[in-house]
């Protein structure tokens, strides 16, 4: 049997890990463009109402 469980559950946690980083990428790839425009949408609106409230 194993001895070592703490090198199991180094390993363990390093592949959740991983499966983690690959499906931030993977959501990243998909949604990426929608997101940024709905930033840049963002952006634009906050900087049209401050402009207009500082007038």
């Amino acid at each position: 049997m194993l001895k070592n469980k703490k090198g199991q559950g180094m390993v363990e946690y390093i592949l959740i890990i991983v499966l983690v980083v690959i499906v931030a990428l993977v959501g990243v790839k998909l949604f990426g463009g929608n997101l940024n425009s709905l930033f840049n949408k963002a952006n634009t609106q906050i900087k049209t109402e401050a402009m207009e409230t500082g007038k």
